[in-house]
Order: C-alpha cells, then structure tokens, then sequence
C-alpha cells in the first residue's frame, strides 16, 4: 500500500467523514461533556496546520498542529480508521506533525487525550510524550489525560 501524508483542508467530505468517525468513537467512551474535540472549522483555521493520510489515495487518518506560541504547540484530532489500521498510518501522521513542529522552531509539543484512550496513550508513551498538568486553556478534569514532549533537533524523523 502506497501511504502519503500532506497538509490539506479538513472541509472535504472524506476528512468530515473520518472526524465523524472520531466523534462516534469519543462519544462511546466520555460523556459529552468529557469531550474536547475541536470542529472542521477550528482545524481550518490559520493558527493550525492540518495533515491527511491516504493509503492508495484514500483518506485513511488525520492529525493536526495547533501552534500556542513561538515554541510550543499542540497536537489536536489524530485520528487513524479502523480498517488502515497496521499499516503505519499513526507511525506516520506522528512523524509528520512532530517535523512539521520541529520546522516551525517548537520546542514542546502537547496533547490532550482521555484516559481510555488506551491505545492512543500507548503510542504516545512509546514515543516519549510524558504525562504533564493542563495547558493552554484547558482545567483539569477526570476526562483528561495531558502530554508534552520536547522535541530535539532531527528527532522526528528518526523516532
């Protein structure tokens, strides 16, 4: 399977698809109200740069980088389909985001998950992300699980 990755505009129906996806899944885990997902319209925005994986040219997952301030950002709505799962598509999409941060001079990269994310957090564990406090705009909450990263020259593309 061929795997590309490329910045493009979350408002296309097969980006809204799969973030519907994503919401049917958070829903089935957190009340709505344990629920911090950002719209297409937010991920559009300029503060943030969205990135789509397609295996064989079909949207297969997506991430985005929300950039807070000239040396850190966040990693928002990374997203993988159930059936491009194994394929590399979340190794991937976690080393475009991480290069695309380490391009714009960031120095820590954070993220909010929920907790029951398992396999999410598994992923990020094993790619150095520590737990850490809220961030940005975010309270603590039992919904939440926060994660940072600094990130060293050249480490994206070979983690």
């Amino acid at each position: 399977m061929n795997l590309t990755i490329s910045i493009e505009q979350p408002d296309q129906p097969e980006i809204r698809a799969l973030i519907e996806l994503s919401d049917r899944y958070m829903a089935t885990l957190y009340p709505p109200e344990g629920n911090f997902a950002v719209d297409i319209a937010a991920l559009g925005q300029a503060d943030t740069t969205f990135m789509v994986a397609r295996l064989d040219g079909k949207a297969a997952g997506c991430g985005a980088v929300k950039w807070l301030s000239d040396t850190s950002a966040e990693l928002k709505r990374i997203y993988v389909h159930d059936t491009a799962r194994g394929n590399g598509v979340g190794r991937g999409l976690m080393n475009s985001l991480e290069q695309a941060a380490q391009d714009h001079g960031i120095q820590t990269l954070f993220l909010e998950t929920g907790p029951l994310n398992t396999e999410a957090v598994a992923m990020y564990r094993r790619r150095g992300y520590i737990e850490c406090g809220p961030f940005a705009d975010y309270a603590e909450n039992p919904y939440s699980l926060f994660m940072s990263k600094v990130l060293q020259p050249d480490e994206a593309v070979a983690t």
